[in-house]
């Protein structure tokens, strides 16, 4: 096992009816605004459940930040943070928001131009506005990390930053609320957390035996319970452990002393800056054939996931590989999240601009072992034509 630091300050309240504790969390003097995206949280029920435990707060809103959200309107939302002295920040929806608010949590008091956050990968922001999450759409582990990842449509890019200083004070995690999600976005977060799981685990072997418990205890829950999510959306169990468990996959604990992989992401990251793919979509299509192309080089663990989380024994090295890939392919398939490109109207054509947008971005070296290339990446999106 490799040497690690672990720590996490965001504190979690977990369960029914919890969004009544901001009032004990949130101090009363705060300048406060709520910060969330489209709208649903009005026709769910918690904006009213917001609105009610914060009576009495000075409270102002920032509706409106996107599905991977945009540089442009995050900072419409940090001059108003600004122009209004606010002082703590609240967000409540998905991963998308929880990112957006971390964005705006350190620009509202960066000296400079807060582009500077992303382009330095975080490593600029010198403090932070506190903030909190209310998670109504499980699946990123935003709201127990201190990463973000932000788009600039404008530069057809999505850049990711971390600082210990964007860790949310706090988060609520009430199952309840992700009852009336649409299958699509379920389905999504059941595979980008899948995905962030294999991140950390599907590397090369250290010894991390919690580790690699841990994570496959994850994955199996996963595989358990996201067919189930699907046709028994208001099952309050299934919601609870869905969401307990993408908070865990990427909240730093499975990752600790292993190392980790990330091609997967950055790849699809490029995927969806250019055509506008959902990130779960994107990860769905790339982890297959990262798996595949990089088979060599993962083989000891990849053997490993095929006996501990699909039960393959038998067979060559070779067919036990392909089997757990295939099997990989088929339980996305089946939450109902294409795993080709051609599956989301894309052809070979688009192949050469993902590259392209590696090599601008700088993304020449990426995973664990540093080793895979815009060649190797093209490689494996070839594999999901």
């Amino acid at each position: 096992m490799q040497n690690f630091v672990l720590h996490n300050p965001t504190k979690i309240i977990f369960g029914k009816d919890r969004i009544k504790a901001l009032a004990r969390e949130i101090p009363k003097e705060a300048r406060l605004m709520l910060v969330y995206g489209g709208g649903s949280i009005k026709q769910n029920g918690v904006y009213d459940q917001i609105r009610q435990a914060l009576e009495g707060y000075s409270l102002i809103e920032f509706g409106g930040v996107e599905p991977n959200p945009d540089y442009d309107t995050l900072m419409q939302g940090v001059e108003l943070a600004r122009a209004q002295g606010v002082d703590y920040l609240l967000a409540a929806g998905g991963g998308s928001v929880a990112d957006g608010v971390k964005f705006m949590a350190a620009a509202i008091p960066f000296q400079g131009d807060p582009m500077e956050i992303l382009t330095s990968w975080g490593k600029s922001i010198k403090q932070a506005v506190p903030f909190a999450c209310v998670l109504t759409l499980p699946g990123t582990g935003s709201e127990m990390n201190d990463g973000s990842v932000i788009s600039r449509r404008s530069l057809k890019a999505k850049l990711v930053f971390s600082s210990p200083l964007v860790f949310p004070q706090f988060s609520i995690l009430d199952p309840v609320t992700t009852f009336s999600l649409p299958p699509g976005q379920t389905s999504n977060g059941v595979v980008d957390t899948f995905v962030h799981i294999m991140e950390q685990y599907l590397t090369y072997p250290v010894d991390g035996k919690v580790q690699d418990r841990f994570a496959e205890g994850l994955l199996l829950t996963l595989l358990e319970e996201g067919p189930k999510v699907l046709a028994q959306p208001e099952n309050y169990d299934v919601r609870a452990n869905l969401m307990w468990c993408a908070t865990l996959g990427l909240n730093g604990l499975i990752g600790a002393g292993v190392p980790q992989d990330w091609a997967t992401h950055m790849v699809g990251h490029e995927l969806t800056a250019l055509y506008g793919l959902d990130h779960a979509q994107t990860l769905a299509i790339l982890l297959p054939g990262m798996m595949k192309v990089r088979a060599e080089q993962k083989q000891q663990k990849l053997l490993q996931y095929a006996e501990r989380v699909w039960g393959i024994t038998s067979g060559s090295d070779a067919e036990r590989i392909d089997a757990a890939i295939e099997k990989t392919s088929a339980f996305f398939e089946l939450m109902q999240v294409p795993t080709r490109l051609t599956g989301y109207g894309l052809t070979q054509e688009c192949i050469p601009a993902v590259l392209e947008q590696l090599q601008a971005h700088g993304l020449t070296a990426l995973g664990e072992q540093a080793d895979v290339t815009p060649d190797l990446a093209r490689k494996a999106l070839e594999a999901r034509l």
